[in-house]
């Protein structure tokens, strides 16, 4: 239904642009660095989950919906902010508490996917993109537009998993050669909180939609 060479070119573009770290990439590197290699496959599986959600809405015409709207664009968009700023300052907190009570209980697994799944589904800049960029490769003498752009969505989603993964393994992996450092233990929840409200900042001043 698609071209070679049309899915040639979007694999490259997208490509290059999953290989330019991101405000994805910083959530699962400093999930991967906070709580380990398992933490932050479970973060990637969480993010991707929402960027097919996110993908699926854009094929489907629901994108254009918020998009359309300033205001909702807002809305969602400083949703997504506080929760990240949130996450940040619970992490900081926690840090500082169990330093002086000893070790802290690792967040579990479905505690992870879920704060990932919320992050990445209030962001409008991932609906944004979507709606703008699958479109670009979709060529309506092939067949079904929905049908063809769907397809490229699963297609992109698939591999942001695996340049994901890669990112949480290295993450995990240089985490994990680091934490019998004290300073290392000492820093490394601080690292996590501060990219969390750094990205909840960033997004919080990231442009209205018009």
């Amino acid at each position: 239904m698609i071209a070679s060479t049309q899915l040639y070119i979007f694999m490259g573009a997208a490509l290059a642009l999953l290989l330019v770290p991101g405000p994805a990439v910083l959530y699962i590197t400093a999930r991967s660095a906070n709580q380990g290699r398992l933490a932050g496959l479970v973060s990637v599986l969480a993010i991707e989950t929402a960027n097919f959600a996110q993908a699926v809405a854009a094929t489907l015409g629901l994108s254009a919906i918020l998009l359309s709207s300033a205001l909702a664009f807002d809305v969602v968009k400083y949703l997504g902010a506080a929760y990240l700023i949130y996450l940040g300052i619970h992490k900081l907190l926690v840090r500082e508490e169990g330093a002086e009570n000893g070790p802290i209980q690792p967040e579990s697994l479905s505690r992870i996917y879920w704060q990932g799944l919320v992050v990445n589904l209030l962001n409008p800049k991932t609906a944004l993109f979507f709606f703008a960029f699958l479109p670009q490769f979709v060529d309506p003498s092939r067949g079904n537009v929905t049908t063809q752009t769907l397809l490229l969505g699963a297609l992109f989603v698939g591999m942001a998993i695996v340049t994901d993964s890669l990112y949480a393994l290295l993450a995990s992996s240089l985490a994990e050669k680091l934490r019998g450092s004290r300073h290392f233990q000492k820093g490394q929840r601080y690292f996590a909180g501060l990219v969390y409200v750094g990205l909840g900042i960033t997004t919080a001043l990231t442009g209205s939609k018009k």
